[in-house]
């Protein structure tokens, strides 16, 4: 009687446990995802964001849905990080360099001569950057890190071949740490978020940009920009980061599959199509008429990388009071370069 009773007993149990699975599952609650970023439509990073959000949606059963706002549609490119903390979006791009002094970790990844190409740097930054981002990024969920391919300077009409140049030029510099260095070589910076750049230049309030090469004709600043330095000067850091409290709302399948789009080889498959655009710049821009690109001589490289030496100090003496071993963190970031071929 009693062994009889049991097995009716287990067998309820076992039955009502698969009925209630898919019942647990259509209860999950469905989200609409507001992805948002700052540069055109056009841009190879629309593409990237759509295509996460669609492997998402995927895996989530149907139940994470998203949109792309694309051109500062939701806010100001400078206001993205705070966007992801506020709910106003819930994934978000964001370049930290846009706010010298508030990320001073990650910035190792915008010294000069540092990388040499965007696919492999953006994997190493990834991997590198996880065991600090927790710290440093505490107000969101930090889902992966990346880098454009090297960048380089860009002016109006004066041809920059040596530190010394810099001297008396307005620049509007792409991250924090080039800002550092056009004050270190007696410029002046210009403060512009990159859809503002090609209006500074033509007002004459800069006479020169660093920035990657793709994006200097998708935002039309091969219109006003003829000297074009044919050096991987820098790279600049850029982040998704998401929403806290969304996060938290979901299930744990859903929070499973945003984990699984929040890693470093997503931080490469977002990296890729946005280098490859970025390097096929440099031999359209050469191709354009009135537009001279040139290479300097391995002395005047020299000069330049003697002159952003003082930099790698200036990011340790930062990350320190960020409470890190920069040396160490440095040599790990190094490390990871190397493994994946993008040292410079």
């Amino acid at each position: 009687m009693t062994s009889r009773f049991t097995a009716c007993v287990l067998a309820s149990a076992v039955a009502g446990l698969i009925a209630s699975g898919p019942a647990a599952i259509a209860q999950e609650k469905t989200f609409e995802l507001k992805l948002s970023h700052w540069v055109p439509p056009s841009h190879p990073l629309q593409k990237a964001l759509e295509e996460w959000g669609a492997s998402v949606e995927k895996e989530s059963g149907g139940t994470l849905h998203y949109k792309v706002y694309p051109s500062q549609q939701l806010g100001k490119a400078f206001d993205h990080y705070d966007m992801a903390r506020d709910g106003i979006a819930d994934l978000t791009y964001i370049n930290p360099g846009y706010q010298p002094g508030r990320f001073p970790i990650i910035a190792a990844g915008e010294l000069p001569f540092l990388m040499s190409n965007g696919v492999g740097g953006s994997i190493a930054l990834d991997e590198w950057y996880r065991k600090y981002a927790a710290k440093e990024m505490k107000d969101v969920k930090f889902c992966l890190a990346f880098v454009h391919d090297p960048g380089a300077i860009h002016s109006v009409s004066k041809k920059v071949m040596v530190p010394a140049d810099i001297k008396g030029m307005k620049i509007r510099p792409a991250q924090g740490t080039i800002a550092r260095f056009v004050t270190l070589l007696g410029g002046t910076n210009v403060q512009a978020s990159a859809p503002e750049v090609r209006e500074v230049l033509s007002k004459g309030v800069a006479d020169a940009v660093t920035f990657p090469w793709g994006s200097i004709l998708l935002f039309g600043i091969d219109k006003v920009t003829k000297e074009h330095m044919n050096v991987p000067l820098y790279t600049t850091t850029f982040a998704f980061v998401f929403n806290k409290a969304k996060y938290e709302q979901m299930s744990p399948r859903q929070k499973k599959a945003i984990d699984d789009h929040c890693t470093s080889e997503w931080a490469g498959k977002i990296a890729a199509p946005w280098a490859k655009f970025e390097h096929d710049g440099i031999a359209k821009i050469k191709a354009e008429a009135g537009q001279d690109v040139y290479d300097i001589s391995p002395a005047q490289l020299a000069e330049w990388q003697k002159a952003a030496a003082p930099l790698t100090a200036q990011w340790a003496e930062g990350a320190k009071k960020a409470g890190i071993d920069a040396d160490a963190a440095l040599k790990e970031l190094k490390a990871d370069l190397k493994k994946e071929n993008a040292a410079y």
